[in-house]
């Protein structure tokens, strides 16, 4: 054992120096190809295989984690999230009227089929498939309108409309287009100027038209009113007698009874019947029709005549 050991140290001592600068070497290449070995799927990510002999691996989707591979083949990773790209897509609509669209695109790669769009199409599928495809949608959409009817047309009909037109399109190379939302429409600023007048002069002449329309059934509830206080009169007029005057002539009164206000109130002494009120400030010596001297109220005030019969 011993000598074992001894021959092993002499053996070490020789090729020191040689052993311990193919270690180095041998660190330097697993550094520098350790990005080749070791290949990281993060979260939301998919990897494809690449082998130098056999070629793209379409039947094996590596998930999320670590992979080792050998350093002669490769792997390429995919974002298999929701992702959006911005665009503006100059448009000729009906009428040859050049517009700008901006239009937001989203979408994904489908997560099973990643191996396929790599060997189809590669990792520069967004512009290479999605955005083209999405171009061609907004130009085959929006061509259909007139400049004034964008204005009207809703922008989520619009959307509709192109993302049926890019869906299956897209879909056929493994990518599945989400939405494509659309975020404005520019006209040039003349048109745009006379479009939105057109449209303020169109909502004066509805409101006006509203306004016309609240006068006539003013109109017609002020006829309706005036025959009702018509029809009422008619058949006041015809029902009206001494004794319901008289009758309405007591409520009051008692109602007036009921008031702290000092007053005189003669009952049946009026024409018809009726009673009378007076105010005790102003209270007259004599009930008018009936030759009956009031009864004097303390503090109240005597009209002239009643003064200078006083004095005679």
């Amino acid at each position: 054992m011993r000598g074992a050991l001894r021959r092993f140290t002499d053996w070490w001592a020789r090729h020191e120096l040689k052993l311990t600068i193919f270690a180095l070497l041998l660190l330097l290449l697993v550094a520098y190809l350790w990005p080749s070995i070791v290949i990281p799927v993060n979260a939301g990510e998919r990897g494809v295989y690449f082998s130098r002999f056999s070629g793209t691996r379409v039947d094996w989707v590596y998930l999320e984690g670590v992979h080792i591979i050998p350093p002669w083949n490769s792997m390429v990773v995919y974002n298999v999230r929701l992702q959006a790209v911005d665009r503006t897509v100059k448009v000729l609509t009906k009428d040859g009227l050049e517009v700008a669209v901006l239009v937001t695109i989203r979408f994904r790669p489908s997560k099973t089929m990643v191996g396929m769009l790599h060997a189809r199409v590669g990792p520069g599928y967004v512009q290479s498939v999605v955005i083209p495809e999405v171009e061609s949608g907004v130009r085959a959409v929006v061509s259909r309108y007139r400049p004034d009817d964008l204005y009207e047309a809703s922008f989520l009909s619009i959307q509709e409309q192109i993302v049926n037109y890019s869906r299956s399109e897209i879909l056929e190379q493994y990518v599945y287009l989400d939405d494509v939302l659309v975020k404005s429409i520019l006209l040039p600023p003349r048109v745009a100027e006379a479009i939105q007048q057109k449209l303020a002069i169109e909502q004066a002449a509805l409101e006006m038209e509203y306004r016309l329309s609240r006068e006539e059934l003013e109109a017609k509830r002020k006829r309706i009113e005036a025959a009702g206080i018509r029809d009422f009169q008619s058949i006041i007029a015809t029902g009206l007698s001494t004794q319901y005057l008289r009758y309405k002539g007591i409520e009051a009164t008692l109602e007036l009874s009921k008031s702290p206000n000092a007053k005189v109130i003669v009952v049946g002494s009026g024409s018809g019947g009726l009673p009378l009120i007076f105010n005790a400030d102003t209270l007259p010596s004599t009930v008018p029709g009936s030759g009956v001297t009031a009864p004097p109220v303390p503090g109240a005030k005597l009209p002239a005549t009643a003064t200078s019969d006083k004095k005679q």
